[in-house]
């Protein structure tokens, strides 16, 4: 409880509300979208570049081990979301594939959010947890299309896929920042924190205050079926998440790391999963997905699943 309280009283959280509230008296409050497209821009490269910074002395071994644990879990993730889409939601086999691809990846939005909540909580993650975020992109997304794509064959799609997944703003910015913060190391980095780490909470801020509007508009565009829809945007995550506590702490993670990578297997993409899942099931309703996603299971996340995760971390640590 004193977690989930000191979570929903953060700054970023707030801001989030702020955005929701801003909708819901229709207020004219609009962020444009070069500057929707600069902070996105400005929080996935500072977070690659604190990220490379702690991967320095990485041993290999260790993270050839935790990028195929997290492929794995990322399959498991995106199968399970399909089987449940089936049975709770009654999907027929391509919109199912559909939420599943979406399930089964990740929130780099959502990842940033639990990497600052732990930092405010005083145990910080891995910095190898940037470079397994991507790697959580790839199973979900291929095991998505196959699965939608019952009676066609899937190479040409999943060679798309990977494409969209390894060139997307998400993949270059998160992996380019890893390597120049793993190259300049904590020395070379100090050039530029004023820029990158010491604005960080406040740009954070305003990307949230947008995403708060963002998410209240995909809600009002929901208009039926949001009863089973909304037990498997809280139910899902719920189960992802908590097997990704334990997946983590397994992994040798700490509470911190381990909270992050719960949090990570528990959210769903709403950048990547529809620009593939439109391309690879073009038939498939996105505009749900991405409701589903960002409407329900990005403010659940937010605001009660991450301190959930944290709190059964140091559970199951002791």
């Amino acid at each position: 409880m004193e977690l989930l309280v000191a979570n929903l009283t953060a700054p970023v959280v707030l801001a989030f509300a702020l955005g929701l509230f801003a909708r819901a008296i229709r207020s004219d409050l609009e962020i444009p979208p070069q500057i929707q497209a600069y902070l996105s821009i400005f929080l996935l490269l500072a977070i690659g570049l604190k990220g490379g910074v702690a991967l320095r002395g990485q041993e290999p071994l260790s993270l050839i081990i935790m990028l195929a644990v997290t492929l794995a879990a990322g399959a498991v993730t995106a199968l399970s979301a399909y089987l449940l889409a089936r049975w709770v939601l009654g999907d027929i086999r391509r919109e199912a594939a559909a939420i599943a691809a979406h399930y089964g990846s990740v929130s780099a939005v959502t990842f940033i959010a639990a990497n600052q909540f732990v930092e405010r909580s005083g145990a910080p993650a891995e910095g190898v947890l940037v470079a397994l975020l991507v790697a959580l992109e790839v199973p979900a997304l291929l095991i998505g299309l196959a699965l939608g794509q019952k009676d066609q064959p899937v190479g040409g799609s999943s060679h798309h896929t990977l494409r969209e997944v390894f060139t997307g703003k998400t993949a270059v910015l998160l992996l380019g920042g890893l390597a120049i913060g793993a190259i300049t190391g904590p020395g070379g980095i100090k050039a530029v924190d004023a820029m990158y780490f010491a604005l960080f909470q406040g740009v954070l801020m305003l990307f949230m205050l947008d995403m708060g509007m963002i998410a209240a508009g995909r809600l009002a565009a929901l208009r039926q079926g949001w009863g089973r829809l909304l037990l498997f945007c809280i139910g899902v995550p719920l189960l992802h998440g908590t097997a990704g506590v334990a997946i983590g702490l397994a992994m040798g993670l700490s509470v911190g790391g381990a909270t992050v990578f719960g949090t990570m297997l528990s959210s769903a993409s709403y950048i990547a999963a529809p620009a593939a899942v439109r391309a690879g099931l073009p038939e498939a309703d996105v505009g749900r997905c991405v409701t589903a996603a960002l409407g329900i299971t990005f403010p659940f996340n937010l605001a009660i699943g991450i301190p959930l995760y944290a709190g059964l971390a140091q559970l199951l640590s002791r």
